[in-house]
C-alpha cells in the first residue's frame, strides 16, 4: 500500500507540475504578446511639457568644468542631489578629482570624495540610511585613445586593476562595502560592465550589467542580500524570452516591482523580486535611466532615440513621465538638440521630494534642473 499512495502521490504531483507549467507558458504568452504589441505603439512625442529647464544650477569649484555624467539621485533629506561627474571628461583614469559630488538645494557643492577609487561613475543609489551606492563600470586598463590607428601603442599598465564594480559609501564618504572582483568577472564571477545598483526595503541589493549590445555582453540582474552575499542572477544577451540587452538602469515602484530599462531592446521589462517577468512597457521608448518617485510617478529618460538610433527615427529624445501603475505617458520633456549623432539629452533621472526633476547628461556633459512652470 505504501508503495502504491507513492506512485498516486508522484501522479498526482505530475499533473499539478503539467498545471503550472502550462499555467506559467500562458502567462509568458500574455507577457510576449504585450510587449510585441507595445514595440508597434505609436511614439509618445507629443505629451505636454509642464518644465521649464534651468542649466548652470550645480556650481563646480572654479576652475573645474563639469565632464559627463550619468548618474544622478536625490539624498535622504529629499532635496539635496548626489551626482556621479566623471572628472571634467568621460573617464576618471588617471585623473585627482574626487568625482562623487553633492550639491544642495540652491547648487552649492557641500561634499566630494573618491578621488582615485572610481573609473567610470556609471550609475548612483541612496539608501533609507542615506548611504550612497556607485556604480563604477569600467576597468582601468590600458586603452587606446578614441580615433587610434589599431596598432598604436598602448598607454602603461596599471599598477593594481580596479573597476567593474559596486561600492557602498556612507554620507561622508567612508567606503563601507564593494561588490565584486576588482577589474570585473564573468559567469560566476561579477561584474562586467555593470550599470546601475538599487536597494529594495528589505536590504536586498539589485545590480544590473552589460553595457554592450552584442552576444559577448553579460546582460543580467544580480541579487545580494544586505550583507552582499549573493542569492541570484537572471537574464542573458539577446532579444529572446528571458533574455536582455543593455539593461541599463534599475527603480522599483511601491508594490516592490522591480522596473529594468532594457535598453537595447527599447523597453522597460517589469520583474518582481525573484525574477519573474509581470510585463514589459515599450511606450516609454528607448530607456537609459528611470526614477519611481512616492506616488508612483515614472520618470524615464531617452538618451538615444531619433537622430542617434537608426531604427527610431520617429521617437524622440528627451524624459517621458507617466504612471508606474497604468504605464500612461502623461508628460515629455524633449531634447532641445533634435539632430545629432553623439548621445543627447539626460541619460540619469532623478526625482526630488518637490518634484524638480534633475537629468544628467553624457554628451552634452551637464546636469540640468526641470522645474514645474507655474499654473
Amino acid at each position: 500500500m505504501t508503495h502504491g499512495f507513492a506512485r498516486r502521490t508522484s501522479t498526482a504531483h505530475a499533473e499539478v507540475r503539467r498545471r503550472r507549467g502550462a499555467t506559467a507558458w500562458a502567462a509568458w504568452l500574455a507577457v510576449s504578446a504585450a510587449g510585441a504589441l507595445g514595440a508597434q505603439a505609436t511614439p509618445t512625442n507629443d505629451a505636454p511639457n509642464p518644465y521649464r529647464t534651468v542649466e548652470g544650477w550645480a556650481r563646480l569649484p572654479s576652475g573645474r568644468a563639469w565632464g559627463s555624467t550619468s548618474a544622478v539621485a536625490i539624498a535622504k533629506d529629499g532635496r539635496s542631489v548626489w551626482v556621479g561627474e566623471r572628472c571634467g571628461q568621460n573617464s576618471c583614469v588617471g585623473s585627482d578629482l574626487p568625482p562623487i559630488l553633492l550639491f544642495d538645494s540652491t547648487g552649492t557643492l557641500v561634499r566630494a570624495f573618491g578621488a582615485g577609487m572610481v573609473n567610470w561613475p556609471h550609475g548612483i543609489w541612496v539608501d533609507r540610511d542615506g548611504n550612497v551606492w556607485v556604480v563604477d563600470g569600467q576597468d582601468n586598463r590600458p586603452r587606446r585613445p578614441r580615433g587610434a590607428p589599431a596598432d598604436a601603442p598602448l598607454p602603461p599598465a596599471p599598477a593594481k586593476v580596479t573597476g567593474h564594480q559596486v561600492m557602498k559609501f556612507s554620507p561622508t564618504g567612508e567606503l563601507l562595502m564593494t561588490l565584486g572582483l576588482p577589474g570585473g568577472g564573468r559567469g560566476r564571477d561579477y561584474f562586467w560592465q555593470p550599470n546601475a545598483v538599487l536597494t529594495a526595503p528589505n536590504g536586498d541589493v539589485f545590480v544590473c550589467e552589460g553595457h554592450a549590445s552584442n552576444d559577448s555582453a553579460t546582460a543580467r540582474v544580480l541579487k545580494f542580500d544586505r550583507t552582499g552575499t549573493f542569492l541570484k542572477s537572471w537574464g542573458s544577451w539577446g532579444k529572446g524570452p528571458g533574455q536582455l540587452d543593455q539593461p541599463h538602469a534599475l527603480a522599483m515602484d511601491s508594490r516592490g516591482r522591480l522596473f529594468v530599462g532594457d535598453r537595447g531592446n527599447n523597453r522597460i521589462v517589469i520583474y518582481d523580486q525573484d525574477g519573474r517577468q509581470l510585463d514589459a512597457w515599450t511606450q516609454f521608448s528607448r530607456p537609459s535611466g528611470l526614477w519611481i518617485d512616492a506616488n508612483d510617478v515614472l520618470y524615464v529618460a531617452d538618451s538615444e532615440s531619433g537622430s542617434i538610433e537608426p531604427t527610431r527615427p520617429e521617437w524622440k529624445r528627451g524624459i517621458r513621465i507617466g504612471s508606474a501603475k497604468d504605464g500612461k505617458v502623461t508628460a515629455f520633456i524633449p531634447d532641445p538638440v533634435e539632430h545629432t549623432r553623439n548621445t543627447s539629452a539626460a541619460e540619469g533621472v532623478a526625482v526630488d521630494a518637490r518634484g524638480v526633476v534633475y537629468g544628467a547628461e553624457v554628451g552634452p556633459r551637464a546636469l540640468k534642473r526641470y522645474e514645474r512652470r507655474p499654473r
